[in-house]
């Protein structure tokens, strides 16, 4: 690599949404009341399944970690956003570009693999009822929690270890409003094999795996609840995996759109929207779905009330 004639990179250039024009302050209104919301449900979660009785067990013990995960993933992405709508661009410097994307890396790796733990928990309690107690005690949660967020600390301190060692050279502009890999990668002077190598690698248990236990979990689910006899058993059972499912398409859904398996000629425009679901819109609906239909939370905020 000839080093002379390239000038090496230390703030990069995030653009966002490009022409807004008249939309700006309406756009990052919505954006901001969106982020607000977010905030307030998510907080509503974890401190309500902290304090409410009627909330002790493992389903709302991962519901609370979810709740968690969605409000750093969410704070991490918001600020930025916000710039991008508002300036029509966001300057970070390289190590705050790298430093974001890692903070973005943690939890969407760790709801990955919560998704799954939920899903097991649901086919725990679902198939084998006599069991659950031993088997979800509330140690035994603690314990995959915090074996959880260690593996995705530790994916995100390798993949940033990876890119750090990475020359940034004369393009410094992202079209995106935060710092993803893949645009991160494209700026890129160096040869990004390894780091792509690892992307590659660090898939398959983080997304397919747990993917993969989903499935056979729900289809164990279905056909336990066949075998129930009344209508009612059976829309009980249902009612307990509706929202997970939801939860589970529609993280999973965008995540393999964006990231798995993108259509060749995806535009810019597009990629954007799907991040700003993944990123925003997610982490504002999940409490919804959970709350909605759920007695429990329904009464813990009456109580409240």
């Amino acid at each position: 690599m000839n080093e002379e004639n390239q000038t090496l990179v230390s703030e990069i250039v995030l653009l966002g949404f490009q022409n807004l024009h008249n939309f700006k302050i309406p756009l990052f209104s919505l954006f901001l009341l969106i982020y607000i919301m977010t905030v307030w449900e998510n907080v509503l979660i974890i401190v309500l399944v902290s304090s409410s009785r009627k909330l002790q067990s493992p389903m709302y013990f991962f519901l609370q970690q979810l709740s968690l995960c969605d409000l750093l993933g969410s704070s991490n992405i918001v600020t930025s956003l916000l710039l991008t709508v508002i300036n029509g661009e966001a300057t970070l410097s390289l190590v705050g570009c790298i430093t974001q994307y890692s903070f973005f890396c943690v939890p969407e790796a760790f709801e990955c693999l919560l998704l799954a733990v939920m899903s097991y928990d649901r086919y725990v309690a679902i198939c084998i009822p006599l069991s659950y107690t031993s088997i979800m005690s509330h140690r035994v949660c603690v314990k995959i929690t915090l074996m959880l967020w260690a593996i995705a600390f530790s994916i995100s301190v390798i993949t940033v270890n990876l890119i750090g060692a990475l020359q940034f050279c004369d393009q410094n502009t992202i079209n995106h409003f935060f710092c993803d890999l893949l645009p991160l990668l494209e700026l890129s002077c160096s040869d990004t094999f390894f780091v792509q190598l690892e992307l590659m690698i660090v898939t398959i248990p983080v997304v397919i795996s747990p993917f993969i236990l989903i499935t056979v979990s729900y289809m164990c689910i279905a056909h336990a609840i066949l075998k129930i006899v009344s209508n009612t058993g059976r829309q009980k059972a249902f009612s307990t995996c509706s929202s997970h499912l939801a939860v589970v398409s529609l993280f999973y859904g965008t995540l393999i759109a964006i990231y798995v398996a993108p259509p060749r000629h995806q535009s810019q425009t597009l990629s954007k929207v799907l991040s700003l679901l993944l990123t925003i819109m997610i982490p504002l609906i999940n409490p919804m779905i959970y709350s909605l239909r759920n007695k429990d939370i329904n009464v813990s905020l009456k109580n409240v009330d």
